[in-house]
């Protein structure tokens, strides 16, 4: 026996069969910030993603078939990367006739900048190396 896993829209049951015991995983029962920066790092968790981000950053401005040329995928999986980085406020896109033009949003990134930079702060100095 171990452990099952069942995933619902609203939570996540994590039950163990051998105690027959049931947890509830809600990511609502943290801080905002940790919240945050979790979703953050999600999004950043793709290696397409963070291409298409150092390329925007490369740019003034671009189009999105140039995103495409950039990153060795297919256009549809390009453009859901695209979708999760503009869902997640860190691109926006501006469209132009038939084409559109992606940008960084810099307020967005520098914000979460300083969230991950004080989160890392507090991990660095919250303990000398462990030893056992």
């Amino acid at each position: 026996m171990g452990t099952v896993i069942f995933l619902c829209k609203q939570m996540s049951y994590v039950c163990d069969i051998k105690q027959n015991v049931m947890t509830y995983a809600k990511k609502e029962a943290f801080d905002t910030e940790l919240q945050e920066i979790s979703a953050f790092a999600k999004v950043l968790a793709h290696p397409a993603r963070l291409a298409i981000l150092s390329y925007l950053a490369e740019q003034n401005q671009c189009v999105s078939g140039d995103v495409t040329e950039e990153i060795p995928l297919s256009r549809t999986t390009v453009s859901q990367h695209l979708q999760e980085l503009k869902n997640a406020g860190l691109i926006r896109g501006t469209i132009s006739g038939t084409r559109v033009y992606y940008c960084l949003e810099t307020d967005k990134i520098l914000e979460l900048k300083e969230q991950m930079h004080g989160f890392m702060e507090k991990l660095a100095s919250g303990q000398a190396a462990c030893q056992l």
